[in-house]
């Protein structure tokens, strides 16, 4: 009902790794492609913090980012490639200012425990990121945003696909980005705290090639990245350095109902302070190859059961200075089953295992469980419910295992164990309007939580549980009228994330408070007007009060944020040009997502992309 004529879609096959489909009864949010357009000149800290309830510590434009999921930490969140953890081994996380929306092409967040589908990190969610096979064809992208304070973004993106010899099909995409955020800001401070001055310069190359005949797909993926950051780049004394590269290759070949694939990343970090007289060098090196297989199975009324059954091999070798030793090594392998069970048109079952082997440590046994219900299910009205339980784990992070006295390589895996159920809705009122809600609560116990412990020197030490839980809520409305279009989108959280048991003399005063970091409260609302080819945009983003240290004693006051977009498109003969003007933080609010970090206030940008498309035969 909400279509308004016949779009002719042609037929496409879907290749490589989807966990989605085996992650039954989990939160699963995919970003729309309309979105992501939105936030193609900006890193994903932007597009997650204004569309989504996650938590985000960000300590300035092109600064540090991370995402902490359902009162968890930044090392509980796992952020896949294709299929890769790209986690930083030696962090355990990623600084989420070094991914651009340019590098990817699709995107879903995964919220709670997925660890049984993804493997280690995934205690408090995932990121889920993929390359898509671009259709037949020429299209060549050409952007830039230029934005206050000295920043520039820059990008060209070039897809292209093709018929070859023997029936086999080429395609592939080549991307180049390059961002200065030099951050000139026409103020030294606000609200008397001091801007703390920081330049950042960041560039990548994303490469996806592939070769497709028939039931065989090979496909070579390729994403290079190099950020540089320096804080206080006038002081010569006390400015500091920190540069990221990281360099992930992928090679994967699919046939029939087998997939193998090998890979190579390696990551690269750089740090000094002063003269740069000393520079600390890190390099860390992963190489791996996992193998699968799917199986289907049609039983009579038993419905359709899908499988995918596996294992992986990745070695770890690192070599940084302030280890315990010059050159480490390490070894993880990992078996995994993964079902998904089609029981009948309303119900569907997933049951996943996994066991991780890890050099020195015995990850435990990861099993998950997980349901989705179809109470109603026609043209007006949906209404689905889903539930899961399961395990989690996290193999403790190289520097908190190596790190020379504060490290402790006696860490024992953390532990977790993940409940949520929710409900999912749908109404379509007419030909025009369309409802959207839905509700989840959680519940996620964590053993052996790794904390950096001050009242050890900051020693790496296990906590004995944490407990996080909360409830999440979304309401959407959509608007579709000849001319006119209009929509609205609502997210909300209530995340309570404390330490429910004492781990040495000094803590019986943080038992049962909320964690540093997390709010109570978090949100932001989306609103949209669309007259033909113009859109104008309200984004508006709340957090509410977060205790900066454990005993409460410090803390950030809450804040809402408010940005405006204007955009339009331009067509001519086959070229495209997409203009976008943005004013962030209208109110000039102040805030700090890190003490003693001030935000900058208002700003403003205005991005231009060009388009040349042509089009052949359907590949």
């Amino acid at each position: 009902m909400a279509q308004k004529d016949s779009i002719h879609l042609d037929l496409v096959t879907v290749y490589g790794y989807a966990p989605e489909r085996f992650m039954s009864g989990l939160k699963v949010q995919k970003i729309d492609s309309a979105t992501m357009e939105q936030f193609r000149f900006r890193n994903i800290t932007d597009l997650l913090s204004l569309n989504t309830p996650i938590i985000v510590k960000n300590y300035g434009p092109g600064q540090l980012a991370t995402v902490a999921f359902r009162g968890t930490s930044a090392n509980h969140t796992a952020v896949i490639w294709n299929g890769l953890n790209v986690n930083l081994p030696t962090l355990g996380q990623t600084d989420f200012s070094t991914i651009p929306v340019a590098g990817f092409d699709q995107l879903s967040v995964q919220y709670g425990s997925s660890a049984s589908i993804v493997g280690t990190d995934a205690v408090g969610g995932s990121i889920l990121l993929g390359s898509s096979m671009p259709q037949a064809g020429l299209q060549v992208m050409v952007g830039r945003q230029q934005e206050s304070f000295r920043n520039s973004q820059t990008q060209a993106t070039v897809k292209y696909g093709t018929s070859l010899s023997n029936k086999w099909i080429f395609a592939g995409k080549t991307a180049a980005y390059d961002g200065r955020m030099n951050n000139h800001y026409p103020y030294i401070e606000r609200n008397n705290k001091k801007m703390i001055p920081s330049e950042t310069f960041q560039k990548g190359l994303v490469q996806d090639l592939y070769f497709t005949k028939n039931k065989h797909q090979l496909s070579a993926h390729f994403w290079l990245t190099d950020n540089q950051l320096t804080n206080n780049p006038e002081n010569f004394t006390g400015r500091e350095f920190t540069g990221i590269k990281s360099y992930r290759t992928m090679l994967r070949y699919q046939v029939e109902n087998w997939t193998v694939r090998t890979s190579w990343i390696r990551d690269i970090i750089d740090y000094a302070t002063g003269d740069y007289s000393t520079l600390d060098h890190g390099v860390t090196d992963r190489i791996g190859t996992r193998i699968e297989r799917a199986f289907e199975w049609k039983i009579g009324n038993l419905g359709n059961i899908q499988m995918q059954a596996g294992g992986e091999f990745t070695h770890y070798k690192t070599q940084i200075i302030n280890y315990n030793k010059p050159q480490i090594t390490e070894n993880r392998e990992d078996l995994f089953l993964l079902t998904r069970w089609q029981a009948t048109s309303k119900l569907l079952v997933s049951v996943n295992l996994r066991q991780a082997f890890v050099t020195g440590y015995n990850p435990p046994f990861t099993p998950s469980l997980g349901a989705e219900y179809r109470l109603i299910q026609n043209n007006i009205n949906a209404l689905k419910i889903r539930g899961s339980v399961g395990r989690s784990y996290r193999v403790p992070t190289l520097n908190e295992r190596y790190w020379k006295s504060l490290g402790n390589p006696n860490l024992r895996p953390e532990d977790g164990f993940n409940k949520e159920i929710g409900l999912e809705g749908r109404h379509v009122v007419n030909a025009i309007h369309a409802f959207t809600a839905s509700i989840t609560t959680y519940h996620n116990r964590i053993n052996n939580w790794t904390y950096w412990n001050p009242a050890n020197n900051f020693r790496v030490e296990n906590l004995q549980l944490v407990v996080a839980r909360g409830i999440e809520t979304q309401i959407g409305w959509k608007g579709n009228w000849t001319a006119w279009k209009a929509g609205a989108n609502v997210n909300y959280a209530f995340t309570k994330s404390s330490q429910e048991k004492v781990y040495d003399a000094y803590a019986s005063d943080i038992v049962g408070k909320q964690l540093p970091h997390i709010p109570l409260h978090s949100g932001n609302v989306n609103m949209f007007v669309q007259y033909k080819q113009i859109r104008l945009t309200n984004q508006l983003q709340f957090v509410s009060k977060r205790y900066t240290l454990a005993d409460h004693t410090q803390s950030s006051q809450g804040y809402i944020l408010e940005n405006f977009l204007v955009e339009t498109t331009f067509n001519w003969h086959g070229t495209a040009a997409s203009l976008q003007g943005r004013i962030n933080n209208i109110t000039n609010s102040f805030y700090q997502s890190i003490n003693g970090n001030p935000m900058p206030g208002r700003s403003f940008a205005i991005s231009l992309l060009l388009s040349l498309k042509t089009t052949n035969h359907p590949i």
